[in-house]
């Protein structure tokens, strides 16, 4: 990552909004829902909840039973032979086990990329992570150990923050499609004031891929802040910044289909839930 004070704002954030806190679904649904949309039977977010359209592809789907009934698996082919658990998972393993690690993976903060069943090199990368975090032998095998570390609930971040822009959010943390959305949105318009969420101190600014233009904020109890697609960068690593100061402007660089800004909270580099933490500061 090549990365590089202002009047107090008051906001009333609606937290009441689209972005509530989610809580993590069933991994077994994800996994069931990944196999469906592989089928063209399911089109919704990989969430593990069981709605209408999982219930819709299931009725689709040839062969299939209750959720999970080993009629169920079994129509599914190759990929509902092994439920989670069952055999160690490494790079090369495939099927309904691998998409429910990726969809615990994701949701204890380590994401890798696509719900799709297949344990390649992002999966493996992220699972090295998780385990690095969880203070498990980084072995890239997802055996007993590991396992048990995902079932117990995500982190949550031990800080609390302001609201990092004068707008209402949309998108919140979670399953996004087949994909995992590690933050929250706020669409704004270009050349907006992006605020520090909290006191802290510069960790990097400049350009990361995927994210365009973004700040990184280093507080407290190895929490870190990430302001995503900015269109100017207005701090220096190394700077300390006081919870309210401008740090950037919204912008549209990197993926960004229009001008927002996308807020990251992270314990030890795991990717948490904003969503609790937030409030309006009145500075």
């Amino acid at each position: 990552m090549r990365l590089r004070n202002a009047a107090p704002l008051v906001l009333a954030l609606a937290l009441a909004s689209p972005v509530a806190a989610r809580a993590t679904g069933n991994a077994d649904v994800a996994a069931l829902q990944v196999g469906l949309e592989a089928r063209d039977l399911y089109g919704d977010d990989v969430d593990g909840y069981v709605g209408p359209h999982t219930l819709a592809g299931l009725r689709r789907l040839r062969g299939a039973s209750t959720l999970f009934a080993p009629a169920t698996r079994a129509a599914l082919g190759d990929y509902g032979a092994h439920v989670l658990g069952s055999r160690p998972l490494v790079k090369g393993t495939f099927g309904w086990d691998v998409s429910a690690l990726q969809f615990l993976l994701a949701w204890h903060g380590f994401p890798s990329g696509r719900f799709d069943g297949d344990f390649g090199p992002r999966t493996r990368a992220a699972l090295l992570r998780f385990q690095r975090w969880a203070g498990i032998d980084p072995i890239a095998v997802a055996g007993p150990r590991t396992l048990a570390a995902l079932r117990q609930p995500p982190p949550a971040c031990p800080l609390g923050f302001s609201a990092p822009i004068r707008a209402l959010p949309t998108d919140g943390f979670g399953p996004r499609g087949t994909e995992f959305h590690t933050g929250i949105d706020f669409p704004a318009p270009a050349g907006a004031p992006v605020l520090a969420a909290r006191d802290g101190v510069v960790d990097a600014a400049g350009w990361l891929a995927g994210y365009g233009r973004v700040v990184v904020l280093r507080h407290e109890q190895e929490v870190t802040t990430l302001y995503a697609h900015l269109s100017r960068i207005l701090v220096d690593p190394g700077m300390p910044v006081a919870r309210g100061a401008v740090i950037g402007l919204v912008g549209q660089t990197g993926n960004a289909s229009g001008p927002h800004l996308h807020f990251e909270a992270r314990v030890r580099g795991a990717a948490v839930d904003p969503a609790p933490t937030l409030s309006s500061w009145e500075g």
